[in-house]
């Protein structure tokens, strides 16, 4: 296996994804009989079958599923490898990978990326949208916007502190089902929520052991898909407090009576520090992060 170049796990990563060497050839931009070596040449190495062919595609062996994670720290690797060859030494450019969950890169992270941007015009910029801990001690992201507090050692945190979450519903909403005026009424309507809870979902909701059990007429783990739910009329839901402001017909319920907020941190390895790209990347996070909360705060009251 050690004769093997990173090409070929690159392919066979591709062909878990995609479940076929046709599908990993479009992915890759590779013809298929490359793939077809690529994957011979790793059962070969290998010693076994790394997938099983069904007519549901190929499946990954148990020997397959045992290397996924290696590869996948080596794709690691090679992404951050591109990004430091990317940059210069001693100016801001090159390549920087960003991590945030769906919402904060959606409607928070936009207008400070662009600030970032203008001043720093050979910075590029790649944001990965997920509410996954993407590991930073792995390399698979530069900087991360956090909402649990990071415990690796080798990892340099900012506090942003906390952003207030509210309850709200959609004038339409609330025009055809009534205002609830207190936590119980709230079992009465439809309530957006999640379908699992995550970490940062956990660590939010422990503070208030009264809130009241709700059946959710709606879930879904994508904060973006709560929030378009409830922009929709859909239901109840909660939202970021700076967010949910910039909408005039979204109404915020039981005002002053949830104490609900989302603690977030921007996260780096400490490696990186000193990288020019990386750093003037972290403090225009900083300072964009820093001044949405404050807005935050304010439409809070």
């Amino acid at each position: 296996m050690n004769l093997l170049d990173w090409d070929h796990y690159r392919t066979f990563l591709a062909i878990l994804e995609e479940g076929s060497q046709s599908g990993a050839a479009r992915a890759l931009g590779l013809t298929q009989p490359t793939v077809a070596r690529h994957l011979d040449a790793l059962e070969f190495a290998a010693g076994k079958p790394l997938f099983l062919r069904s007519y549901q595609g190929l499946l990954p062996t148990e020997t397959a599923l045992s290397m996924r994670s290696y590869a996948e720290t080596m794709a690691a690797s090679a992404a951050a490898l591109a990004r430091a060859a990317s940059a210069d030494s001693e100016t801001p450019e090159g390549s920087v990978r960003i991590t945030a969950s769906e919402v904060i890169g959606l409607e928070v992270l936009p207008p400070i990326l662009a600030i970032l941007q203008e001043r720093h015009p050979r910075l590029s910029i790649e944001l990965s949208l997920s509410d996954a801990v993407e590991d930073l001690l792995k390399q698979q992201a530069d900087i991360a916007v956090r909402m649990v507090k990071p415990t690796q050692g080798a990892l340099i945190s900012r506090k942003i502190g906390g952003i207030p979450i509210g309850i709200y519903a959609h004038r339409r909403y609330l025009d055809r089902h009534g205002t609830p005026n207190s936590f119980e009424d709230l079992a009465a309507h439809r309530f957006i929520g999640f379908d699992r809870e995550l970490a940062y979902v956990r660590e939010m909701l422990k503070n208030i052991p009264y809130f009241p059990d709700t059946r959710f007429a709606f879930r879904s783990d994508s904060n973006v898909a709560q929030l378009a739910m409830i922009r929709a009329g859909a239901g109840i839901g909660m939202s970021q407090v700076g967010i949910a402001a910039r909408d005039p017909d979204l109404v915020e319920l039981l005002p002053g009576h949830l104490k609900l907020e989302l603690m977030t941190y921007l996260v780096m390895h400490e490696n990186l520090k000193s990288v020019p790209r990386c750093r003037v990347a972290f403090d225009a996070l900083a300072e964009g992060l820093l001044a949405y909360r404050a807005t935050c705060l304010a439409a809070a009251g």
